[in-house]
């Protein structure tokens, strides 16, 4: 038995933002030989859930990078951030006016002036490299949802009973003032700084990370290290690869990320995670 553990966004998801057949019936296959599948990514597990009731798919999440994981209606970790360290970020990012996703336990919350903010960071600048389907995804304006919530100020969740912040997700497209902000945070005590691609920020926990993640659901279903398998595209990915008793990297992965890997597969708009299952995984 093997754990595989498969990033969405770059990976197991199209460039249309979708699972496609090739992919899986590559997952199928897996879980109907007895191996554990789970979707380890930067969403929020609701997201996640999602996704996978689109294709009517089930298997463990590790959630908002690692945060918050599930296996079998099963909280097996939920990794919150420092309220400190949140009041921290929030004043930094509402000083700048840059825009951010707080990821929670009640939801995604979002500043209500999230347009002006997004308006702000791009400058009217379209950036090169970005698809059409991401640049939309990241700066238009978040509809409101069960999931999603606007806030006039990051003080109205410190009145939440039980809240619990899993991470910060923060969209910054200038390079100059990425580097500047993610200086100013890793100088705060108790968090780590990631990304997910070159136009963002990822905040969490210093002990919120997707190499925990895979570790947590390893310990539940007693699947020793050197059984395990991570399939990513990103910086965000690497804790996960580097946990993994075999890593693989995407097609389309950031170049350092493939050198850190045992191996590299096709990219996501190749079907690259069944490409992977058929020639790295399942036949070895």
């Amino acid at each position: 038995m093997k754990l595989i553990a498969i990033d969405l966004d770059g990976t197991l998801l199209s460039l249309e933002n979708y699972i496609t057949n090739e992919n899986l019936q590559a997952l199928e296959k897996a879980q109907n030989e007895g191996h554990i599948i789970m979707i380890c990514s930067g969403r929020a597990p609701e997201d996640i859930e999602q996704i996978l009731k689109k294709c009517d798919f089930s298997c463990p999440i590790a959630g908002s990078n690692g945060t918050l994981v599930q296996a079998e209606g099963k909280l097996l970790a939920n990794v919150s951030m420092n309220m400190e360290n949140v009041s921290q970020i929030a004043d930094k990012l509402d000083e700048d006016r840059i825009p951010y996703r707080i990821y929670t336990n009640k939801g995604i919350f979002v500043p209500s002036d999230w347009s002006e903010r997004v308006a702000l960071t791009l400058e009217g600048k379209r950036m090169e490299g970005m698809s059409e389907n991401l640049y939309k995804r990241i700066t238009e304006q978040p509809q409101k949802s069960d999931l999603l919530n606007y806030i006039d100020n990051y003080q109205e969740l410190m009145d939440m009973k039980d809240l619990s912040v899993q991470k910060f997700f923060v969209p910054i497209f200038d390079g100059e003032k990425k580097t500047e902000l993610t200086i100013h945070l890793n100088g705060i005590s108790g968090i780590i700084t990631t990304s997910s691609g070159p136009w963002n920020i990822e905040i969490m926990d210093q002990n919120g990370n997707k190499g925990n993640g895979l570790k947590k659901v390893a310990e539940y279903y007693g699947i020793p290290t050197e059984d395990t398998v991570a399939i990513g595209d990103n910086f965000n990915d690497v804790p996960m690869l580097e946990a993994a008793g075999l890593s693989i990297a995407m097609g389309n992965a950031d170049p350092t990320v493939k050198e850190l890997c045992d191996a590299v597969t096709l990219s996501n708009a190749e079907n690259g995670v069944a490409y992977a299952f058929e020639h790295f995984i399942l036949n070895q």
